[in-house]
C-alpha cells in the first residue's frame, strides 16, 4: 500500500507541471505534450483557412509544436508564442530557433498580453484555457491584439466539467463547458461564434472579431 501512496503521489506531482513546467520534470511533460497533443492540433488547426502572410499568435505555447505547425501554414507571416512558464517559453525558443527571423516567444500570462492593439489575424490556444484564471480580461485581451476580422481558435481535449478525473490532481486546473467558453467570447465582443465537437470530450471553439467595429472608420 505504502508503494502504491508513492507512486500515486510521484504521478500527481508529475501531473502539476501540465500547469507550469519547470526543470527536468517540466521538460519531459513538454515533449510529452509536443508528441501527445499532435493529433488534437492537426484537428483544431483544420478549421481555419491559413493565409500565408497572416501574423499569428499562440497563446500557452508549451514545447512549441503549435508554433511549428503555424510557420507551415503561414510561410511568409509572424507567428508569436506566450506561455506563462519560463521552461516553456524557453523550450519553445530552442524548438523554432531556425525561424528565429519570423517567430517570437515571451513569457507571459494570457490575460496581460505584451502587444499591441490590432497586431494579430489570429490567436489560437490548444490545451491552456483550463489554466487562465481570469477569463473574462483574458478574453478581452486577445479582443483587443486582434485586427478587425480576426479570428480566435480554442482546442481542448476535456470539455465536460462533470469529469474531474484530471482536475481534481491538478492544481488549478478548471474545465469548462464550450457553452461557457462561447458565451465569454460573445461578451468581449466576438461575432460567428461556432462549437465543433471532435471524439470523447474533445471541443473546438472558432470566433471572429467583426470586420469593422462600432467608432472604426477603417
Amino acid at each position: 500500500m505504502r508503494r502504491i501512496m508513492e507512486k500515486k503521489n510521484f504521478i500527481d506531482a508529475l501531473l502539476q507541471h501540465t500547469r507550469r513546467p519547470d526543470g527536468f520534470f517540466g521538460r519531459m511533460m513538454l515533449r510529452g505534450m509536443n508528441n501527445g497533443h499532435a493529433p488534437l492540433a492537426r484537428w483544431g488547426l483544420a478549421h481555419i483557412d491559413w493565409q500565408p502572410h497572416w501574423s499569428v499568435l499562440d497563446i500557452g505555447c508549451g514545447g512549441g509544436a503549435t508554433l511549428l505547425r503555424l510557420l507551415e501554414r503561414c510561410p511568409d507571416g509572424m507567428v508569436c508564442g506566450v506561455d506563462a512558464s519560463p521552461e516553456s517559453a524557453a523550450f519553445s525558443r530552442r524548438k523554432t530557433a531556425k525561424y528565429a527571423g519570423r517567430c517570437s516567444v515571451e513569457q507571459a500570462t494570457a490575460d496581460d498580453l505584451p502587444y499591441g492593439d490590432r497586431a494579430f489575424d489570429a490567436v489560437t490556444a490548444f490545451e491552456t484555457v483550463y489554466f487562465w484564471e481570469d477569463l473574462p480580461r483574458t478574453f478581452g485581451e486577445v479582443a483587443r491584439v486582434l485586427k478587425p476580422g480576426g479570428i480566435f481558435l480554442i482546442c481542448c481535449e476535456m470539455s465536460n466539467p462533470e469529469n474531474r478525473t484530471w482536475s481534481d490532481r491538478i492544481e488549478g486546473m478548471t474545465i469548462h463547458a464550450p457553452e461557457t467558453l462561447a458565451a465569454l467570447a460573445r461578451e468581449a465582443g466576438f461575432t460567428d461564434i461556432a462549437i465543433d465537437r471532435g471524439r470523447r470530450e474533445h471541443c473546438c471553439i472558432t470566433a471572429r472579431i467583426p470586420a469593422r467595429q462600432s467608432g472604426t472608420t477603417d
